[in-house]
């Protein structure tokens, strides 16, 4: 069986450390920044020699190479430095270790800007003022130089590798088209837009792209290896499984394994996204990541870090986004079409003519193809669709919904099943009481008094709540003696009487009868006096629009919901019979999420999308996987935000029915400006080739179709969901 070693190559834009499970060679890739440039990349290096399989992620910036033999590593990466030289001579395949990729991306952006300013001021000068010839034209020549060199260029080095009928190409002979027949506003006009178009592109990508730096907060950074009776601080890479660790209270668990010694609360909520701590003991399993809040523990490995449960989770937020296809951008696929038909058209209409039709001269078929290029031009589509999806990212912004691309916007229309964490996104995260029975003649604020007396001295996140419904002070004098009792619950006098408060198990050891309750919350049974006196319930509660949003999305046609959960059986379907759910995982860890998510992927239709909807670190390796991740921005973890492509800022789940609106009536002004421009010119194309169409009439219906088409795409901005 052949070895199959693994080397990752970053791309520009990707601020990820070593947070590889197993030792990685990390390269950067600098100047990347299309996602054609990153799918030409992708096939040329999977036909290197000695390659198993290569996969390119445009907007997490990575490529994955497997090799057949480690042997091969160093070759492949040389080769495939040579290869990109080739295919995208301005992108340059360097170490990490030399920091050229930590360079800000704001000092590019700011570069591109005042480039395009510097170009934009020089043109409204011509514009504006009426020059001699010579100085206007060495205006607007400046001008074009400025905005468009950089097209000009590369639509050069791109034919001569072969790569004609590109955007590039497009822009660059259209534009100097119109500069042949003397309309000089015209051309670096429709230049200046198509750059202002693509620099506000470009800072959309640079933003999806984000790393998923803020998920390494979670990756443990010591651990204290216990030898003998000291300890020393080492690398979790370094324990072996077996090792004996210390964990301090305020400090990550670095490795999985079991508690040989100590009791503590261990805050879950990295891993599992519940907020109630949980409590472990001798013989009790311990994860990675969790988060040891108050007693000292001694543990023994289990697993090595790079089979925790941590590494797990990195690994997956890491491969899940290479699983998902790049985005292509929409001029690239129509310029593949468009370009050679109008070019080819052109030159047949300069050419032809005069050969096969008599008395036509070639200066006459040259101007009707200079009129046929010039309209042909299809920059009110390239400022126009850009424009439209920043309208109704803009838009949604507007609403407290932040989108990361247009791409992802787009998405939105095709959504089919939309899937959901629980604590946090469909219920607040907040643990209250929410229901107190009493039993013979004692009221619910007396109950709740001396459940609240029994548990003054807990910190735990269920005597907090009890506190919090209480609403008084506690005079601690009237607590005779206090007893908490490790996984049962608290026994205490208070006021001269004796209170038991804990779970069922606290009532059968002390012999009280008490009621057995099936409910989807926490229950804290009381006796006072050793005599049941009920019980109280404590839960999270739903959003207060989780209801609605589930409703609205079904109206809106969304065929399946669902919940992904790590919370218990019982809790997960009771919320699920409330919001009207149709399927329901409880019990799940983050890896058990993403497997429930590539079922679902599976048994969408073909053309749907799958959107998974979550706030906690332990949901980053779902919504990177999902065709558009969804996370709660002002309660949600960052590690959720930087994964997902939608960040909801009010955390209400309502916002979700919002952004499909507002992408179908983005999508919706989108296709208007596309029918319309292409509607518009292909009259005026054929009146060109006619010769009844003139230069001003090209000029019109160029540029008048952009400006109508800007003006339509801007209200997009204006969306009310």
């Amino acid at each position: 069986m052949k070895k199959s070693v693994t080397k990752e190559l970053l791309l520009e834009g990707l601020d990820c450390a070593h947070c590889a499970v197993t030792p990685k060679k990390v390269m950067v890739l600098m100047g990347l920044d299309c996602a054609a440039c990153a799918q030409k990349i992708e096939k040329a290096v999977q036909n290197i020699k000695g390659i198993k399989s290569a996969a390119v992620d445009f907007v997490s910036g990575k490529l994955v190479v497997e090799a057949d033999f480690s042997q091969d590593l160093d070759r492949i990466i040389r080769e495939a430095g040579e290869l990109i030289k080739k295919i995208e001579p301005g992108v340059n395949l360097l170490e990490e270790e030399t920091n050229a990729g930590n360079v800000p991306q704001e000092a590019g952006n700011k570069k591109e800007l005042l480039r395009i300013a510097m170009g934009a001021v020089l043109f409204v000068i011509a514009f504006a003022f009426k020059l001699p010839f010579w100085p206007e034209f060495g205006l607007y020549l400046a001008s074009y130089a400025l905005v468009g060199g950089e097209v000009v260029m590369k639509a050069v080095k791109n034919i001569s590798r072969g790569q004609v009928f590109d955007e590039n190409f497009l822009m660059t002979i259209a534009t100097i088209g119109a500069f042949a027949i003397k309309e000089f506003p015209e051309g670096v006009a429709v230049m200046l837009f198509y750059q202002i178009g693509e620099f506000f592109q470009d800072i959309a990508v640079n933003r999806s792209r984000k790393s998923i730096k803020a998920l390494l907060d979670i990756r443990p950074d010591f651990a204290n290896l216990k030898i003998g009776n000291d300890t020393k601080k080492v690398s979790p890479e370094e324990v072996n499984v077996g090792d004996i660790i210390v964990v301090k209270p305020g400090e990550k668990v670095p490795l999985d394994g079991r508690v040989v010694e100590g009791k503590s609360m261990v805050d879950t909520s990295a891993l599992t996204g519940e907020s109630v701590p949980r409590e472990v003991e001798v013989g009790s399993e311990i994860l990675s990541g969790f988060i040891n809040t108050n007693g000292l523990l001694t543990v023994e490995v289990t697993k090595g870090f790079g089979e925790s449960t941590i590494s797990r989770i990195l690994d997956l937020v890491q491969n899940a986004g290479s699983r998902k296809a790049p985005t292509e951008n929409f001029i690239t696929k129509f310029a593949r079409l468009y370009t050679p038909v109008v070019v080819f058209g052109a030159l047949g209409i300069a050419v032809l003519p005069p050969i096969f039709v008599s008395g036509a001269t070639f200066a006459q078929w040259l101007y009707r193809a200079l009129v046929f290029l010039v309209i042909s031009c299809p920059c009110a589509l390239v400022v126009s669709i850009p424009l439209g999806f920043f309208g109704g990212i803009g838009g949604a912004s507007k609403n407290g919904i932040l989108i990361k691309g247009g791409n992802f916007l787009e998405a939105l229309n095709e959504v089919d099943t939309i899937v959901f964490d629980k604590t946090g996104t469909l219920t607040k995260g907040v643990f209250n009481v929410t229901e107190i029975k009493t039993r013979d003649n004692m009221s619910p604020e007396e109950l709740l008094e001396y459940a609240a007396f029994a548990e003054a001295y807990s910190n735990h996140p269920i005597a907090v709540s009890i506190f919090k419904a209480y609403g008084k002070e506690i005079n601690k004098e009237e607590i005779e003696s206090y007893d908490e009792i490790c996984g049962y619950g608290i026994k205490a006098v208070v006021k001269g009487k004796q209170v038991l408060a804990g779970n069922a198990k606290l009532m059968q050891k002390e012999n009280i009868v008490y009621e057995e309750i099936e409910t989807a919350g926490t229950v804290v049974h009381l006796a006072i006096a050793g005599k049941y006196a009920g019980y109280i319930v404590i839960s999270d509660e739903l959003k207060e629009d989780s209801r609605q949003a589930m409703q609205s999305l079904k109206a809106a046609g969304i065929r399946k919901l669902v919940m992904l959960t790590g919370d218990a059986q019982a809790v997960a379907v009771k919320v699920a019979q409330e919001l009207g759910l149709d399927e329901v995982y409880a019990e799940l860890l983050p890896d058990q999420k993403v497997g429930k998510l590539e079922n679902l992927v599976a048994g969408k239709g073909t053309r749907g999308k799958v959107v998974f909807v979550g706030d906690g670190i332990n949901d980053a390796p779902v919504l990177a996987r999902a065709d558009v991740g969804v996370a709660m921005g002002g309660l949600g973890s960052d590690a959720a935000i930087e994964a997902a492509d939608v960040v909801l800022m009010t955390d209400e789940p309502s916002k979700l029915v919002s952004a499909i609106k507002i992408a179908r009536r983005t999508r919706s002004i989108v296709w208007q400006n596309i029918i319309f421009a292409l509607g518009v010119k292909g009259v005026f194309l054929l009146l060109g080739a006619g010769g009844i169409a003139t230069l001003w009439e090209a000029v019109f219906a160029d540029v008048g179709v952009t400006v109508i088409a800007v003006l339509n795409a801007m209200r997009a901005l204006k969306t009310r969901p």
